[in-house]
């Protein structure tokens, strides 16, 4: 039934017959969503285009046209009227008393009106002035009166916005920003205004005026649905408080639910945040492409001067394995095969968010549509990624919300989905559960300084929440889940066990520290008993403060802060046993004593280079193991500055360390010559390497660059910085600072000095280094990479073979901390 329809059926145009209809129309449950704002705009045109042709009485060159929501046909119960009254100027006496004719009866019926009398010039003019006056006559719609007027008006509004654009859309977008500092995420708020927060219907409607522009346009899929779904929400919130309000409070939410068959709220809830997701998501890509439009706009012509007039080429610089920087995005590399490449995704996804950019539009898509599914259990690769993207800090988020508006995280963890913009009815929370999470290992990503296992932390701040999903106490079912997702990414059952323990206990420390009396020494035993060692407890530790500080301003403050650090104290206490020795050497291999032996007769470095495969678990078919990387085996006769020559040498190669050991081994006295200890020793490095992308150097062009590098005639540091200065900069992420401490009583051979700080490009040759320049030796060390962190340990001594002295050996921290500051 149309408009006409129902105005027939009631009795007129008139007053009276128009307001029966919209009653009728408002009130019948059979029509609702788009069928009815549809019929309500065709019902509101007929009666105001009765009331101009009764009141116009033939009067040329006028014509009445509805702008706005009213122009695009979005008319909700309580929506204010557009009209702009539109006319020629030659009879402004008669426009004025038609204008009285047409406004009135509109107020007597108590509709809000928003009206206007206007010249086509005038109302060209008053829209270069306000922004908001043009983005409504974008959508000008004629009703009554003479066409052409409305016409020529359209088409001159849209040649202005056009003509404009690179002047009005940077004008809008910092519209859209100001409004939505003011207003909030709709996605996350408790009592969003459908209209206004980012990822409202205003968004939704600036992404039409930008695809006006025709410099850009918004993605496309979902988005229609996502505003249906808005418009829908707010018909009913008109209806079930019958007022004009776009403020979905709390306390109407179950009756505009059941107003749209909902189950409850929260179903409610939930549909209005995956709908602002899209919107604001498309908002995102939106102005990034404008924003590259505007730019190449602005430097093409130089470029081409430069050029000789030729075409420019957008630059692309590598940042990983088929992942390349092109217009200040994270693109896919043209030799990239998203289809034979299963860790490609997350690959992406942490080089993006390691150099700060976005991930762009196009390569989400591809990989969403083209990826393979990663194998159970994931290779070693996946994990680490999943990892540097966890630690990646605030770019995480951006990055994150890509990957799931295409559905590629649900497709990594299908748990997620349970999760996903799932409401928190809880005044302290500000996210969404999955916003949660993410948010987690943000703050989680800043404290990795202070863990020994950064990689338990971020997966364990990932997946603490992950049982809201499901009914009953979230932290035992979270317990399940976690150990079911963390076996899934490849960790041994060790780790897994860590981490459903984290899971399960992660409001262990902030209950019992705000609860229960720390005096009592049955609290804190309690406490340690259910940790169960050391280095969880610093993992909990770590996760309790990332919670907290995820959760909002009322979760944490310095007097919680305190109060856990007292809790945690104690516990450690009641944990600390003797220190760990040193990790006993595994037995020399005939592979590493050939390699010593050659080294020590030849003088000089001798390496072997072989490839690493992950081990294919038990009872599961050998489809060929999957590459974990390449192991290097280096000897060289002991001498100064090996360390940092073969690091220095690594990176210069674009080697990624993951793993690494040195270690001294005495060769037996037969094997020559021998007249001292250190005559006779071969340092072994045995490195687990991996290149950052391309293919790996040949073995004798790295034993080439050592041999240069031990006699000091290849510049390391100076390669190393000509390669960092070639690149642009890249704004990336505020990374943790480093951390290095002296472990106590590690051992009583050695001092052992700890280093947590970012993984980057010649880290281990500075730290190398300085410890050169310190005058120690390094008796062992033990490197690993976990995502983006690198956690080392040096075992060192004086040149005696002592361990350091306690003054020496904090001086020696302090120095490293400050040259890797620097």
């Amino acid at each position: 039934m149309t408009g006409t329809d129902v105005r027939n059926e009631t009795g007129g145009s008139g007053p009276s017959g128009y307001a029966a209809a919209r009653l009728r129309l408002l009130t019948e449950g059979a029509r609702s969503g788009p069928p009815r704002r549809t019929a309500l705009a065709e019902l509101t045109d007929d009666w105001l285009a009765g009331l101009f042709t009764a009141a116009a009485h033939g009067l040329a060159g006028v014509s009445l046209v509805a702008v706005g929501g009213y122009g695009r046909g979005e008319l909700s119960p309580r929506s204010d009227l557009d009209l702009l009254l539109l006319h020629d100027g030659s009879d402004p006496g008669t426009v004025a008393v038609l204008a009285d004719r047409l406004w009135y009866p509109v107020w007597d019926l108590g509709l809000a009106l928003d009206h206007s009398v206007r010249t086509p010039a005038e109302a060209r003019r008053t829209a270069a002035e306000d922004l908001k006056v043009q983005l409504g006559l974008l959508d000008a719609r004629h009703l009554a009166g003479d066409p052409g007027v409305t016409a020529a008006l359209r088409t001159t509004v849209l040649a202005d916005w056009r003509n404009a654009a690179p002047k009005r859309l940077p004008e809008l977008q910092e519209l859209c920003a100001d409004r939505a500092e003011r207003q909030g995420e709709l996605q996350y708020l408790l009592e969003p205004d459908l209209k206004e927060a980012r990822g409202g219907l205003r968004d939704a409607t600036a992404l039409r005026a930008v695809a006006a522009s025709w410099l850009a346009d918004a993605p496309r899929e979902g988005l229609a649905d996502a505003r249906r779904r808005l418009l829908d929400v707010r018909d009913a919130l008109h209806l079930a408080t019958g007022r004009a309000t776009d403020r979905l409070a709390l306390q109407e939410q179950d009756q505009v639910a059941a107003e749209l068959d909902l189950l409850d709220a929260d179903i409610l809830l939930r549909q209005v945040y995956e709908a602002a997701r899209v919107i604001s998501y498309a908002s995102d890509v939106t102005w990034r492409e404008v924003g590259r439009v505007l730019r190449s706009r602005a430097v093409r012509p130089r470029l081409r001067a430069m050029l000789g007039g030729g075409k420019p080429v957008a630059e692309r610089s590598p940042l990983a394995e088929g992942v390349v920087e092109q217009d200040g995005e994270a693109v896919l590399a043209r030799a990239a095969r998203p289809e034979r490449d299963p860790v490609l995704p997350l690959r992406a996804a942490a080089a993006a968010a390691q150099a700060g950019l976005p991930l762009s539009l196009h390569a989400v898509r591809r990989m969403a549509a083209t990826a393979g599914a990663l194998p159970t259990p994931w290779p070693a690769e996946a994990r680490e990624q999943l990892v540097t993207l966890l630690g990646s800090g605030r770019p995480t988020v951006d990055v994150w919300e890509a990957l799931e508006a295409e559905g590629l995280v649900s497709r990594l963890l299908p748990d997620w989905e349970r999760v996903r913009c799932r409401p928190q009815r809880n005044a302290v929370h500000l996210w969404t559960v999955d916003r949660h999470l993410i948010e987690t290992a943000v703050r989680a990503s800043a404290l990795t300084r202070h863990v020994s296992r950064p990689d338990l932390l971020l997966v364990a701040a990932l997946l603490h929440d992950i049982g809201k999903g499901w009914p009953g106490d979230h932290s035992v079912a979270g317990e399940i889940i976690a150990k079911d997702v963390a076996a899934r990414i490849g960790f041994d059952r060790t780790d897994v066990a860590v981490i459903s323990t984290l899971v399960r206990h992660h409001l262990l420390l902030i209950e019992t520290a705000t609860r229960r009396d720390l005096d009592d020494p049955a609290t804190v035993r309690s406490v340690a008993e259910t940790v169960g060692t050391q280095s969880t407890l610093e993992l909990l530790h770590a996760l309790t403060e990332a919670d907290a500080l995820a959760t909002g301003p009322a979760a944490w403050s310095s007097w919680r802060g305190s109060l856990v650090a007292d809790l945690v104290r104690r516990a450690r206490a009641v944990l600390a046993g003797d220190a760990p020795e040193e990790p006993e050497p595994a037995a020399v291999t005939a592979e590493q004593e050939r390699l010593a032996i050659e080294a020590f007769r030849t003088r000089g470095p001798v390496l072997a280079l072989r490839a690493q495969a992950e081990p294919v678990p038990e009872g599961e078919p050998s489809g060929g193991p999957e590459p974990l990387g390449v192991e290097l085996l280096i000897a060289v006769p002991a001498r100064p500055a090996v360390l940092p020559a073969v690091a220095g040498v690594l990176a210069v190669h674009r080697l990624t360390v993951r793993t690494a050991e040195l270690r001294a081994l005495r060769l037996p006295d037969d094997v020559g010559d021998v007249d001292d200890v250190d005559e006779g020793a071969v340092l072994l490095l045995n490195w687990r390497v991996a290149a950052e992308y391309g293919s790996l150097p040949q073995a004798a062009r790295l034993r080439a660059d050592l041999v240069r590098a031990l006699d000091g005639s290849l510049d390391i540091a100076g390669r190393l910085a000509e390669r960092d200065a070639a690149y642009p900069h890249r704004r990336g992420r505020a990374a943790p600072p480093p951390r290095v401490t002296v472990a106590p009583a590690a051992s009583h051979h050695a001092t052992v000095i700890e280093v947590r700080a970012q993984d980057a490009p010649g880290l281990l040759h500075r730290i190398g280094m300085a410890l050169e320049k310190a005058a120690v030796r390094v008796r062992s060390m033990h490197v690993s990479t976990l995502g983006s962190n690198a956690v080392d340990a040096f075992y060192v001594t004086t040149g005696t073979g002592a361990a350091l002295p306690d003054e020496d050996a904090a001086s020696l921290a302090r120095v490293l901390e400050e040259t890797l500051r620097g």
